[in-house]
């Protein structure tokens, strides 16, 4: 059995039912991931409590019928819980929630257009999940828990499929498919990737894309080792980075929303870190609107590009030597 809570000070009976409970709740499709050791131990013993079980899943009970301060009662007296009793609203926003949702647990004694924290409501298991858990640890368990999975939908997978929803999708120069999570930095990752490359980078290989909840979203790591690019584990990486085999540049590129443009200390922390590299550097500041930029312009540094998500045909060069030259 897996030890789902780590560094418990529950005594061992208490923390054997309490990883049963969080196990039944696994293979039933209840997400436990990035949830805390206390948010499990919480939703753990308050299921407890609603199935009737102190100690044998023989106990489970159907009708229980249980308000939200009965629980609470229930919990600290056999799960070595001590919660206050003025808590009784957290059982229904946090610790029942998911099991709710999931139709494990149902709403009893509801008054019609009554409120969501109405004193009357109750909890107890839908029948058929209480047919399953009595038989936990026997041998019947295995086949009775396919048949409960095969009739009903996966919270899981409900929940999995709206975080996917709630990603933004970009296309690669190459055809590959990514989903970079939701946030305007993000979008405007996806408008350098979709806009930018294709018009002033026909021709180049994105070789780095760093999501703002995964630095390393996608990474050519060989590629950008045969460049001589300095150490990937450094935290100094640009957002995107992409080459072009042809012209041998190597587009360093930030996509701005709050901070981090092509200053001139930035281009010349990027200069010194990529001394050795074999490509030449074009160093690129990407802002959703030419709003944006306007704020931010009297920081760009000399001998870079500006590029506007909203005039996706037009670049801006900070003059020096030379220009970009791929228009």
């Amino acid at each position: 059995m897996t030890n789902y809570i780590s560094k418990s000070t529950k005594t061992a009976p208490v923390q054997k039912i309490i990883n049963e409970a969080l196990e039944i709740l696994e293979n039933v499709g209840i997400p436990l991931a990035n949830k805390t050791n206390r948010s499990l131990e919480r939703m753990a013993v308050c299921f407890l409590a609603v199935a009737g079980v102190t100690n044998d899943w023989k106990e489970a009970k159907e009708n229980t019928n249980l308000k939200s301060r009965d629980i609470i009662i229930i919990v600290n007296k056999h799960f070595e819980e001590k919660i206050s009793s003025g808590s009784y609203d957290d059982i229904r926003r946090k610790d029942l929630k998911l099991l709710v949702l999931a139709d494990l647990i149902i709403n009893t004694g509801i008054n019609k257009g009554s409120a969501t924290n109405d004193p009357t409501r109750g909890y107890a298991l839908h029948s058929d999940f209480k047919r399953l858990i009595v038989n936990y640890n026997s041998a019947e368990w295995d086949k009775s828990l396919k048949a409960f999975n095969e009739n009903r939908s996966n919270l899981s997978d409900i929940l999995k499929r709206k975080r996917d929803i709630e990603k933004i999708p970009i296309k690669l120069p190459n055809g590959k498919l990514l989903q970079l999570s939701l946030g305007e930095h993000n979008i405007l990752q996806k408008q350098i990737i979709e806009e930018f490359l294709p018009r002033y980078g026909s021709d180049c290989t994105v070789l780095y894309i760093g999501d703002t909840s995964n630095k390393k979203l996608y990474i050519e790591e060989e590629e950008l080792k045969k460049l001589n690019f300095f150490e990937l584990s450094h935290n100094e990486l640009p957002d995107i980075i992409a080459y072009s085999k042809k012209n041998n540049w190597l587009y360093l590129i930030e996509a701005y929303y709050s901070s981090g443009p092509m200053s001139e200390i930035r281009v010349l922390e990027l200069k010194k870190l990529l001394k050795e590299c074999k490509a030449e550097l074009i160093f690129i500041t990407a802002f959703l609107t030419r709003n944006e930029f306007r704020k931010q312009q009297m920081d760009i540094a000399w001998e870079t590009e500006v590029w506007t998500a909203d005039y996706p045909d037009h670049l801006v060069h900070f003059n020096g030597h030379k220009f970009l030259g791929a228009y």
